[in-house]
C-alpha cells in the first residue's frame, strides 16, 4: 500500500514538474513592430448576461485598435432578461459605436455556445474568428497583440490567456488558485508541445480551420466543450499551427463564481466534458490528478485506523504542496496574482475533497446552467 501511494506521488510529481518545465519553455511575446493590421470577428455568445455585459461592451469600445479592422457578432441564446435591449441602449449611447450586431441563436444541437459560435461564423465577414464571453472584460490591446502573434508565427489557431480579477474573499482566492493551476498547465502543455488545455473566452482560429475540421461535428452531444475539442481537431489538422500567445496584455478577465453553489455547477460542466477527450495526455493527466487527489482524502483516515504511517501522510501532503507550488507561482507571476498565494495552504487542504466531489457529481445524470438542465 505505501509502494501505491508513492508510485501515485511520484507520476504526480513527475507530470506537474514536467508541465512547470514547459510553462518556462513558452516564451513571454513581446510585439515586434507591427507591419499590417488582422481584421477579426468577435464572436460573444451570450444568454441572460444583462449585468456583465456593459464592462464587456465598454472594453471592446475601448480598445486600441481601427474600428473598420474588427466586427462584434454578439449571439442571443433565447435570453429571459433585458440583455439585447441594453446592448442596443449602450451602442446609441456612444458617439462613435463600435461595428456590433445582435442575432438570434440557431438551435440545431444539445450544445446552445457551439450552436450559437456555428450561427455567428455564417455571418462572420472575417476570416480570423476570436471568441470571448459575455461576463469577461478585453484588455485595451487585445486585436493588436493578436495581430502581431498571428503574423509572427503564422499561426491558425492561437489560444489565450484568461484570468479572475476578484481576490477579496476566501472563496475568490481558491477560485483564482484553481484557475492559475489550469492556466498553468494549459501553457506548460503548449510547452511541452502536448497541448490539451485552452479557454473559449480568449481563443482565435481562422474560418478556414473551422471549415476544414467540420467546425464542432461529432462532440455537439456534449453541451460544452467549444475551446477544448475544437483544440483537439486544430492539432490533429495542423499541428505546426496551433500556438499560445503567452502576453501579459492578452489577458481577458472574468468576475469568480459568487457562491460556492455556483463554483460547484461551473466545474461539473467543465469536468462533464472530460471523458470524451481524445488526447491521451489530458486522460492521463486527469487520472494522475484524480489518484493525487484522492489519496489526500484516503490517507488520513488510513492514518487513524492505524493502517499507514504519520510519516507517509505528512511526506506525500509535503511533496504535493511543494510540487504544486512551482507551477502556481510562475502562473501566479505571470498572471500578476501573487495575493492570492496566501490562502494557498488551506486551499491545498481543501481542495481535493472539492474536486473529488465535482467527480462525483459529474458522474451523474448532469447539471443546470444559465436556467437550463443538460444532461451528461
Amino acid at each position: 500500500m505505501i509502494l501505491g501511494f508513492s508510485f501515485i506521488l511520484g507520476l504526480y510529481m513527475v507530470r506537474i514538474a514536467r508541465l512547470s518545465w514547459g510553462f518556462s519553455k513558452v516564451p513571454h511575446f513581446s510585439p515586434p513592430k507591427e507591419v499590417s493590421k488582422i481584421k477579426f470577428s468577435i464572436i460573444i455568445p451570450f444568454r441572460n448576461e444583462a449585468k456583465h455585459l456593459k464592462p464587456l461592451l465598454t472594453s471592446l469600445s475601448a480598445l486600441d485598435y481601427p474600428k473598420s479592422h474588427f466586427e462584434v457578432i454578439c449571439v442571443d441564446d433565447a435570453s429571459e432578461d433585458n440583455s439585447v435591449a441594453l446592448i442596443n441602449s449602450f451602442l446609441k449611447a456612444q458617439q462613435s459605436p463600435i461595428n456590433l450586431r445582435v442575432i438570434s441563436n440557431i438551435r440545431q444541437t444539445n450544445a446552445p455556445k457551439k450552436d450559437a459560435i456555428t450561427t455567428a461564423i455564417k455571418q462572420a465577414s472575417q476570416q480570423w474568428i476570436l471568441t470571448t464571453d459575455a461576463d469577461c472584460i478585453v484588455p485595451k490591446h487585445w486585436l493588436e497583440r493578436y495581430s502581431t502573434f498571428i503574423q509572427h508565427t503564422n499561426a491558425t489557431c492561437v489560444a489565450g490567456p484568461v484570468m479572475y480579477t476578484n481576490t477579496n474573499t476566501f472563496l475568490n482566492r481558491f477560485q483564482v488558485l484553481d484557475l492559475l493551476s489550469l492556466q498553468g498547465a494549459t501553457i506548460g502543455g503548449f510547452g511541452l508541445q502536448k497541448p490539451f488545455l485552452c479557454n473559449g473566452a480568449n481563443l482565435a482560429y481562422t474560418q478556414s480551420l473551422f471549415a476544414a475540421v467540420n467546425g464542432f461535428e461529432g462532440n455537439t452531444d456534449i453541451s460544452s466543450g467549444d475551446d477544448i475539442f475544437l483544440l483537439e481537431k486544430a492539432l490533429k489538422h495542423s499541428p505546426n499551427k496551433v500556438s499560445y500567445l503567452k502576453c501579459d496584455t492578452a489577458i481577458v478577465k472574468t468576475d469568480t463564481q459568487a457562491s460556492w453553489q455556483d463554483l460547484i455547477q461551473q466545474r461539473i460542466r467543465w469536468a462533464a466534458k472530460t471523458g470524451a477527450y481524445n488526447s491521451t495526455f489530458a486522460k492521463t493527466t486527469g487520472l494522475i490528478v484524480l489518484l493525487m487527489n484522492m489519496s489526500l482524502i484516503l490517507l488520513p483516515v488510513l492514518y487513524f485506523l492505524h493502517v499507514v504511517p504519520l510519516q507517509l501522510w505528512a511526506t506525500v501532503l509535503i511533496l504535493k504542496m511543494l510540487t504544486d507550488s512551482l507551477l502556481l507561482y510562475k502562473a501566479a507571476l505571470f498572471f500578476k496574482q501573487l495575493q492570492a498565494l496566501k490562502s494557498l495552504f488551506l486551499s491545498f487542504l481543501l481542495y481535493p475533497l472539492f474536486s473529488s466531489y465535482v467527480v462525483v457529481l459529474a458522474l451523474g445524470k448532469g447539471y443546470q446552467w444559465k436556467g437550463r438542465r443538460f444532461k451528461k
